[in-house]
C-alpha cells in the first residue's frame, strides 16, 4: 500500500510518460490529485497509458530534441491548463553498449541529445512560468551511471552526469524563487530500455546492486512523488540514490 503525497490541484508535465518508469510516475502522480501531461514520441503507447490512468491524463506527442516543439508544447500546456507545477524529465535511452572507441559519433550524439539537451530544453521551456507563479518542483531521472561511469556505456554515463550537473545548477540559480530541482539516480530498472543493453551488460549491473535485484519503477516513482511534492521544501541541488546498495558517494 502506498503512502498518501498530496498532489491535488498540481499539473505535471512528464517526458518518455507513455511507459516504463514515465508511466509509473503518471499513475502514481494521478493516484496522488495531479493532472498528468505525458510527453513521448510513441503515439501508440501514448494513446495506451491515456486510457489507462483515465482523465486525469492528457498527452502529446513530442521529439524532445527539437527546441521550437518543446517549446511548443509547453505552451500548449499552459494554454490548456493554465499552469505547470511539475516537470520530471524521465525521457532517455542507452544507445546500445559498446567500448568508446566503438561506439559511433552519431550513436553518442544522440545518446547526449535525449538525455542531457531534451532536459534543458524542457526547462529552458517550462521554467520561466515556473518562476512566474513563484512554485515548481522538476525531477531529473539520472543514473548512478552518471557517478560510477559505467564501461561499454561512455554516453550513456556521461549524458546522466551531465543531468546530475545541470540539476545542481539549476537549483542553485532557483533556490530563492520557489523552484526546487532534484535528481534521482537509479541503478537499473527491467523496462523496454533493457531491449536496448547487451545480456553482459545486464549481468553486470545486476551483480553490481547488493540487494541482489533491479528496481521496480513504482520504487523510483515513490521516491519521484515526494521530490515533486510540496513536503519537499529544503531539499534542492540533490541527487537521491535509488541504488539497492550499490552507490559508495
Amino acid at each position: 500500500m502506498s503512502n498518501q503525497i498530496d498532489l491535488s490541484g498540481r499539473v505535471a508535465v512528464i517526458t518518455g510518460g507513455a511507459q516504463g518508469i514515465g508511466f509509473a510516475v503518471a499513475q502514481r502522480f494521478a493516484a496522488s490529485g495531479a493532472k498528468v501531461v505525458l510527453w513521448d514520441i510513441d503515439e501508440a503507447l501514448l494513446a495506451k497509458a491515456k486510457t489507462t490512468i483515465g482523465a486525469a491524463a492528457s498527452t502529446a506527442r513530442v521529439e524532445l530534441t527539437d527546441a521550437q516543439l518543446v517549446a511548443q508544447a509547453a505552451a500548449a500546456v499552459l494554454a490548456t491548463q493554465g499552469r505547470i507545477d511539475i516537470l520530471v524529465n524521465n525521457a532517455g535511452i542507452t544507445g546500445g553498449n559498446g567500448p568508446t572507441w566503438e561506439l559511433t559519433p552519431e550513436t553518442w550524439r544522440r545518446t547526449v541529445e535525449v538525455n542531457l539537451v531534451a532536459p534543458y530544453l524542457t526547462c529552458h521551456a517550462i521554467v520561466p512560468a515556473m518562476l512566474k507563479q513563484g512554485y515548481g518542483r522538476i525531477v531529473n531521472v539520472a543514473s548512478v551511471a552518471g557517478k560510477e561511469g559505467n564501461p561499454n556505456a561512455s554516453h550513456y554515463s556521461a549524458s546522466k552526469a551531465g543531468l546530475i550537473a545541470l540539476t545542481k545548477s539549476l537549483a542553485k540559480e532557483t533556490a530563492q524563487k520557489g523552484v526546487i530541482v532534484n535528481a534521482v539516480a537509479p541503478a537499473a530498472a527491467r523496462t523496454a530500455i533493457f531491449d536496448q543493453m547487451t545480456q553482459q551488460h545486464i549481468d553486470y549491473m545486476l551483480s553490481k546492486i547488493p540487494m541482489g535485484r533491479f528496481v521496480e519503477p513504482h520504487e523510483i516513482a515513490a521516491a519521484i512523488a515526494w521530490l515533486s511534492s510540496e513536503d519537499c521544501s529544503f531539499t534542492t541541488g540533490s541527487v537521491l540514490d535509488l541504488s539497492g546498495g550499490r552507490a559508495t558517494y
